[in-house]
Formats: structure tokens, sequence, C-alpha cells
């Protein structure tokens, strides 16, 4: 790991590690041997804006991809996103993941138009989707060649969960330490503390009623 980055010679330099380490999340470990983290041989970057803080842990299968007029994808410090996630930006949108947060399997988080931002501490359950865009859908023209709209980013705090399967729609905040319940869809703002679940989310109680 000592060799490893995102250079040919780098991605052949990890390949070799991975050889001999165990596999998901047991691999963590060698994003901590080297500043500049573990990128699995097959994640694939294709992302002339890839920013990343020191120990990042990147898993086999992620995707960061980057359309047209797509603004940078940057990870903070020890961000860990594992397998089969998407990170994808496009039409003038970014995604930031501050340090610490964890993005775990098969989550797709595409910031069209808008920014995706997330806080420190943020954990992100497997397959969630995060979507700060939508298509228009007037009557009179295809859906397909309608241009993309939002209500404004997706704002994460710091130390939130967010459950299994939730949906994230646009112009939403999601407060610092707010927890969303599995298989929710987010529309309106979650202030901090607060515990949301349903379709739509809605506030159930605060982590405060629990103390």
């Amino acid at each position: 790991m000592r060799y490893a980055g995102l250079n040919s010679f780098g991605r052949i330099a990890t390949r070799f590690a991975t050889w001999f380490a165990p596999p998901h999340k047991a691999r963590v470990y060698l994003a901590h041997m080297n500043p500049k983290g573990y990128i699995s041989p097959s994640a694939i970057i294709y992302h002339s804006d890839l920013r990343l803080g020191a120990n990042v842990f990147m898993d086999d299968r992620v995707v960061v991809f980057q359309r047209e007029k797509g603004g940078p994808v940057e990870l903070g410090d020890r961000v860990y996103i594992y397998r089969d996630t998407i990170l994808e930006t496009g039409n003038g949108g970014y995604l930031e993941i501050g340090a610490g947060s964890s993005i775990h399997p098969r989550c797709q988080l595409n910031a069209y138009v808008a920014p995706i931002q997330i806080g420190y501490g943020v954990m992100i359950a497997p397959s969630c989707a995060l979507y700060p865009y939508n298509h228009g859908i007037a009557p009179d023209q295809a859906i397909i060649e309608q241009p993309l709209q939002t209500k404004g980013g997706i704002t994460i705090g710091d130390d939130a969960w967010i459950g299994f399967g939730v949906i994230v729609l646009s112009g939403v905040r999601i407060g610092k330490g707010a927890v969303i319940g599995a298989g929710s869809v987010v529309t309106h703002d979650v202030p901090d503390g607060a515990i949301a679940a349903g379709v739509p989310a809605r506030v159930v109680k605060m982590r405060s009623d629990l103390a």
C-alpha cells in the first residue's frame, strides 16, 4: 500500500495488496496504511475533479462518474464508500462528503443541477438514493426532452443516520444528529435531533425524548 494511488502504477500496487487482504469491510485497514487511502482495483473512476482526503476507502465496484458540466466530488478524511455505490455529478451539481462519514453498499448519489452536501460522521445505510433534481412532466412534451428541475440541494447534517432504503429528494435539509427510518421518502426538512419515518417522512419523536 506504500505505492497505492490513482495512477497506473498505484492501481497495480493496490491490486497486489488486495490479493493478501480479506474482503469487504475487513479491508478498511488498507486505507490507513497510506494517506492516499485505498481505492479498489475494481472501482471505476471516470471523473476529472475527484478530491480525496486522507485515508479514504473505496470498495469494490464503486463508480465515480461525471457527466457534462458535472462539478467536483469531494471526499473528506476517512470517508468510507462501500461496494456497488455510485457517486455521480452533472449539470452543475457537485457532491461533498465530510470526514468520517460512511456510505454503505448499493447507494446512488446523483448530484445533478444542485449539490449534495453530507456532513461529518454521517452514516448512510445500504440501498439509499439521493436525488436533488427531478424531471419535468409537462403534458405537451416528452419527459426525456424536458429540462431537469430542482427545489434546491440536499444537505445532511453532522452525525445523522439514514436508514436502509431511504430516498431523499430535492430541497431537503436533514438536521444534525437526525435519524431517518428505513424505507422512508424524505420530501421536507427534518430538524436537528429528530427521528423521522414514513412515506412521506414525518417526525415521530426527538432523540432527546429517549433520555
